[in-house]
């Protein structure tokens, strides 16, 4: 009851302030983050408008870079491309703790936030919706597949499928035994990983059905029976037990990866009274739960599941028992030159025989 108080003076408050200054929202986001219903509540409670565009991490970056941080007022990178941009582009600004709700944030992903978004003693991001990487596995044709190596095993030749992206690099290097997030501050350590997993993938090429690019597209090899066994989100892994109760998300012996989107205000954002109302707004348990409902993913929000469909929450737990959650594989900042380095050798995987 406190915390919806609290909200809801907020958001009273923010009303009064609005009527007479609405601004329009610009928000660089994700797909499912910002639901039509959610931004018509929004709209109607504080008369601002909001402008969506969808995007992704790179895209995001891209976007804020060529524009020095201009043309959108509120967006969601995740977590770990959050120092190193500021660092490298400038392209955010500080978040004003004093403008947040802070009471609505779950703490601990409120706090791990703060820390991993912390530049020059200023924090430039808040935790929104967070998820993980694992692996989807048709449990009736591959249920020896619990880790990410396991997609090397004779059983599966064939009929897996992985992205040549960071997040293969990632889990591989930890099923392996290794720690790549402990080498990300020494770069010949970090390399010296890289190496590592780069000859475990070559090796493991010919088990390999195909590298996929798009989220569609490896539901739709996993529902044809093309791939049996695969690294991706488990979002995806959810929406093919609705219809599959053999396929299904399996968090990895040696940890999931887990990411967290997150707020941030671009550097010459100019709608600021917005993008902290549009925050405020959206953390409220029962607007939380609308976003989960609609992207899949859980909200930082305290009680945001609350309302999310049953179904949902079952295949949830399902997946992660306590064990399994705090095994989770938080995605840290990445330094600079580590993409780079990660570039080369996925390039060098996908070339070899």
């Amino acid at each position: 009851m406190k915390i919806k108080l609290v909200s809801s003076i907020v958001l009273a408050t923010s009303l009064m302030a609005q009527g007479a200054h609405a601004e329009t929202l610009r928000l660089l986001t994700w797909g499912g983050y910002a639901p039509e219903e959610v931004i018509a509540k929004f709209e109607a409670e504080t008369g601002h408008t909001v402008e969506v565009t969808t995007s992704n991490n790179e895209e995001m970056i891209a976007k804020l870079r060529a524009t020095n941080g201009g043309g959108f007022d509120l967006a969601q990178p995740s977590q770990d491309r959050i120092t190193s941009a500021q660092e490298e582009f400038g392209i955010y600004k500080p978040i004003d703790m004093s403008r947040v709700n802070a009471e609505l944030f779950i703490p601990s992903m409120l706090s791990a936030t703060a820390g991993n978004t912390t530049y020059n003693g200023e924090v430039y991001g808040l935790p929104h919706v967070w998820g993980t990487s694992g692996l989807v596995v048709n449990t009736a044709e591959a249920g020896d597949v619990k880790d990410y190596t396991d997609l090397c095993e004779a059983s599966v030749s064939g009929k897996v499928s992985y992205r040549l992206k960071r997040p293969t690099l990632i889990g591989f290097a930890y099923s392996m035994g290794l720690d790549p997030f402990a080498a990300y501050s020494d770069t010949e350590a970090y390399q010296g990983i890289l190496d590592q997993v780069e000859a475990k993938l070559t090796e493991c090429k010919p088990n390999v059905k195909t590298y996929w690019e798009g989220g569609d597209e490896i539901k739709n090899l996993l529902r044809s029976g093309e791939v049996v066994a695969s690294m991706a989100w488990d979002t995806g892994g959810w929406q093919l037990n609705a219809d599959n109760p053999d396929i299904t998300f399996v968090a990895p012996e040696s940890g999931a990866l887990g990411w967290i989107d997150t707020f941030v205000l671009p550097a010459r954002g100019r709608a600021d009274d917005a993008a902290y109302d549009w925050i405020n707004f959206v953390m409220q348990p029962e607007i939380a739960a609308m976003i989960t409902n609609t992207a899949g993913n859980f909200t930082a929000a305290v009680d945001g599941d609350a309302g999310v469909s049953a179904d949902l929450k079952a295949r949830y737990q399902g997946s992660f028992d306590q064990s399994a959650i705090d095994n989770i594989k938080w995605y840290p900042p990445v330094p600079a030159g580590l993409e780079t380095m990660e570039g080369a050798t996925l390039d060098r995987v996908n070339a070899a025989n």
